[in-house]
């Protein structure tokens, strides 16, 4: 069975196609193919509240293109999702009709607290050491989602309007940090040790340019580390020293204060970072259920 999700966020649309084989009764997702188009919806929206001429075409050829790719791929499922930039732009709806006449993909617009339950999706929770509680932070363009396990199960999960592009653009105020601040101190507390799993482009960046193993975390102190050789750089700097992208430059290290801050706030000093998204969160929900159904 082949599944896609595509995932409309603030900084960029994803499209992930998987095939699902089923492997000693469960199943197994294969990566067949990963494309992302930094759209770059929050520019736009963040400053002007709707989404402009240039970028609303981007979106609506972007979703041509991503139609394409699943025909060929003979995909049998799919599900589209737009996140907070979407959301917020006056005009999303009317850009949503016009994707699905012109490349008849089904646009959902969901909320934040929607992109945290997708996270759960991904079935982290199964994987993990129950000696430990964990805070899985979703770092994005819009919005950072924080999501708290303990014991296996969720126990608590938040949609804050803090995201890379917010912050590039000067829209986040010391208020709404503040609010992130006391939430996190009266909901993330456990008995247990914490640690947090990340997720978003950004924090795999930083992960792979770490060159930590796969499976072993990085520090608290690391990520404060390259945070401030970040910060002393200009875009320009960090794309030739670090041969980034330009869309990844300008801001990953405000990925990296957002990350830093809940981990202090948390009392987080290690951070794993899995490689999972919402759009993995969307395939398995897909797969879900599917598999209810019969």
């Amino acid at each position: 069975m082949k599944i896609a999700a595509i995932d409309i966020g603030s900084n960029a649309a994803r499209l992930l196609i998987n095939e699902v084989k089923i492997s000693n009764r469960k199943p197994e997702f294969i990566k067949l193919n990963l494309l992302r188009i930094p759209l770059r919806l929050g520019m736009d929206v963040f400053t002007m509240g709707m989404i402009g001429e240039e970028r609303e075409k981007m979106v609506i050829d972007s979703m041509k293109i991503f139609s394409d790719l699943m025909k060929i791929y003979k995909v049998e499922h799919y599900r589209a999702c737009a996140t907070s930039a979407m959301r917020d732009a006056s005009n999303g709806n009317e850009i949503i009709r016009q994707v699905k006449e012109t490349s008849g993909i089904n646009i959902e617009i969901i909320s934040g607290d929607e992109e945290a339950t997708l996270i759960y999706e991904n079935h982290v929770a199964e994987g993990l050491d129950k000696e430990f509680a964990y805070l899985y932070i979703d770092v994005g363009g819009g919005s950072t989602e924080l999501t708290f396990y303990e014991n296996g199960k969720m126990v608590y999960e938040k949609s804050f309007n803090i995201g890379t592009i917010r912050l590039l653009n000067n829209l986040v105020t010391p208020e709404n940090w503040q609010e992130m601040k006391e939430e996190i101190r009266q909901n993330i507390v456990s008995k247990k040790p914490l640690v947090a799993i990340g997720s978003g482009g950004n924090i795999n960046k930083v992960f792979s340019m770490s060159k930590t193993k796969d499976g072993k975390p990085m520090t608290l102190s690391h990520l404060k580390k390259v945070y401030k050789e970040f910060n002393e750089l200009s875009v320009e700097e960090r794309m030739t020293k670090h041969t980034l992208r330009e869309d990844r430059a300008d801001v990953l290290v405000h990925a990296l204060r957002i990350f830093n801050n809940v981990m202090t706030w948390s009392d987080i000093s290690r951070i794993f970072v899995p490689k999972i998204s919402v759009a993995d969160g969307l395939i398995h929900n897909i797969y879900s259920q599917l598999h209810e159904k019969k």
